[in-house]
């Protein structure tokens, strides 16, 4: 369940226009110096869908690719992988929200099949975060 979840929150993270960051100090990163002040904005989505860090299918639906961890998906930079943020930042709901997201799925799939309705549209839609702009249309069978 973790590799879905995971490559499900790839592709649809719930920070979809990402975030700022404050250089508080003067910093160096790489070649580039930053004097203090500057605001970085991290774009969560754009790193997401980078095919030099996900491979050339990117867009697609592989949750496979998170069977040896973050970092073999990551093509060893687990930092391209924050969903929820990072290092200090992360957000305080990151394993209260994932957790709960694990036992309702388990809770569901215990009582429940469902399938997409023949009718789905695939329509992702940013607002603060992805959502279906068009609803999610399920069939669903009691067990």
């Amino acid at each position: 369940m973790g590799m879905i979840m995971n490559e499900t929150l790839r592709l649809y993270s719930p920070a979809y226009s990402g975030f700022m960051r404050d250089v508080d100090k003067e910093i160096r990163l790489g070649k580039f110096d930053f004097l203090a002040s500057v605001q970085f904005h991290i774009p969560i989505m754009t790193i997401h869908h980078d095919p030099d860090i996900w491979g050339e299918d990117v867009n697609l639906f592989k949750p496979e690719s998170f069977a040896e961890g973050v970092s073999k998906a990551t093509n060893n930079n687990p930092i391209a992988f924050m969903p929820f943020g990072m290092g200090p930042h992360i957000c305080a709901g990151f394993n209260f929200a994932t957790n709960e997201a694990k036992i309702t799925i388990a809770m569901i799939l215990q009582r429940f099949t469902f399938r997409l309705s023949p009718g789905y549209v695939h329509s992702p839609f940013p607002v603060l975060a992805v959502r279906p702009e068009k609803g999610v249309q399920v069939i669903i069978n009691a067990l």
